[in-house]
């Protein structure tokens, strides 16, 4: 289970993120004259900032799921159930990432063959194929570019986690 809400909550934070991005090159389309004839150099500081800030602050609570949940599991179940989340963790999380990374590779691709009009009964840019391989990709991207690749580090990090904490969980876990 820790794998599927930590995937969650990191794809949820993709999209908060975009949006505040998406909202700063509006703001500054409305506020910038000249910037779509190329007469108006746009703010390209603000955007990276957002972007710093955002995924900074969204990865804290997914950070906290893989430092506290094997301590929880550990009091409330012993070494026994510490093992089994990292057992858990490990075959779920690498089947989840490759997953990720290739539905998310596929999905990118898609797009690019669709643009590239090899095949020109798919109609190509600005197609309704095109259209639709594009929301594909909006899932895609953060699959590949940012779910798939964190859940080594969570499945890592909870593994380091559970070994400094091992002594501490022999001596005072398995309340149940």
């Amino acid at each position: 289970m820790t794998v599927f809400v930590f995937g969650a909550l990191t794809m949820t934070a993709v999209g908060r993120a975009a949006s505040g991005m998406v909202e700063e090159v509006r703001r500054q389309f409305r506020e910038i004259k000249g910037i779509m004839e190329y007469e108006a150099e746009p703010d390209y500081a603000t955007p990276v900032a957002i972007s710093t800030k955002a995924a900074q602050r969204e990865m804290i609570v997914p950070s906290l799921l893989g430092l506290v949940m094997p301590i929880v599991v550990g009091l409330v179940l012993g070494v026994t159930g510490v093992i089994g989340l990292l057992v858990g963790a490990l075959t779920a999380g690498f089947c989840v990432a490759v997953y990720m990374a290739n539905a998310g590779g596929a999905w990118d691709n898609a797009k690019k063959y669709v643009e590239s009009n090899i095949d020109p009964s798919l109609g190509g840019k600005r197609s309704e194929c095109h259209k639709a391989t594009v929301v594909g990709d909006t899932v895609g991207d953060p699959f590949k570019d940012t779910t798939g690749p964190s859940l080594n580090i969570i499945i890592k990090l909870m593994s380091m986690v559970s070994v400094v904490a091992a002594g501490f969980i022999v001596a005072f876990g398995g309340w149940f």
